[in-house]
């Protein structure tokens, strides 16, 4: 059994940790527990149970109400919540339940409806790139097994290779632009979040996907022009720093260099060659700013 605990719960759902145990010990909620004299721990449904408590109170409903609901009087609130209330927040809490059962079912049936009923772009900003996030979370704690992480990210991603392939028909005129992760990171779904905005823009782009070798990089742009550089790394580098992984790619590359994600988030940004983008909203203004001006 997959085990949480109250800090995991605390990301997760939005509620400071004091409050939680205030919580239990007051209104006897999310009851968990703690072999031998240790700290708390959660399961799976403990924890799913928190989620849905939570997004009742965030959403206005009192924790004494909430607290004095039947199990079927909840449900019915959380449904009603989910459609009127704050619909992507519902959305987020669901794909988190069914990534932690691993419900393939479940998980593509929210995803198939949050695409046709929101869009593909409103999704990946308010609901996939979240969630995603809050599982990270649990994935930095090593409380949420990395296969989930790969469970829900292969699907999401086939909600994107789907939207990138819709684009094929457009004209592309703009900067070439060159996407990729470099060896040892192997973390999708910004790379092809980019592909897509890129494309979207008309922008003329070559995907090379994750875990990329130096001497693919070297042969490719020894062979072909490209304009930029589009690189994002969340956790690995391969037998270097960021720092040096960023003076090596200078070195075999004299156009700019676009650069994104958590393991460069301390690299200095004074750089005329760099350009540096810390959020997806950053990513989105950039490429609308790039596409205003004239090709290359």
């Amino acid at each position: 059994m997959q085990q949480f605990s109250i800090r995991d719960i605390e990301h997760l759902c939005g509620i400071k940790a004091h409050t939680l145990r205030a919580w239990e010990q007051r209104y006897q909620l999310g009851i968990s527990d703690r072999p031998g004299g240790q700290h708390r721990v959660y399961s799976n449904e403990d924890l799913k149970e928190w989620l849905r408590i939570s997004y009742l109170y965030h959403n206005g409903c009192k924790i004494s109400t909430i607290a004095a609901m039947s199990t079927a009087e909840r449900e019915e609130r959380l449904e009603k919540a989910y459609a009127t209330d704050n619909p992507d927040e519902g959305f987020i809490h669901q794909l988190i339940e069914a990534s932690l059962d691993f419900n393939k079912d479940k998980f593509e049936k929210i995803i198939h409806a949050v695409v046709l009923r929101n869009g593909i772009e409103h999704c990946v900003q308010r609901i996939f790139y979240p969630y995603l996030h809050r599982i990270g979370l649990l994935w930095l704690t090593n409380n949420a097994i990395p296969a989930q992480e790969h469970f829900a990210s292969h699907i999401i991603r086939k909600k994107l290779l789907v939207a990138i392939d819709g684009l094929d028909k457009m004209e592309l005129a703009g900067p070439r632009i060159l996407l990729f992760a470099p060896a040892g990171e192997y973390h999708e779904i910004p790379l092809l979040t980019a592909h897509y905005f890129f494309k979207k823009a008309g922008f003329r782009t070559v995907y090379f996907g994750t875990n990329v070798s130096p001497e693919s990089l070297v042969y490719y742009l020894s062979h072909q022009p490209v304009d930029y550089l589009y690189t994002h790394v969340i956790t690995f580098l391969q037998e270097t720093s960021p720092e040096a992984y960023i003076l090596e790619l200078k070195q075999q590359f004299k156009g700019k260099i676009i650069r994104s994600g958590p393991a460069f988030r301390q690299l200095p940004e004074n750089s005329a060659d760099e350009i540096v983008l810390h959020s997806l909203e950053e990513l989105i203004r950039f490429t609308q700013k790039l596409k205003d001006q004239p090709a290359i």
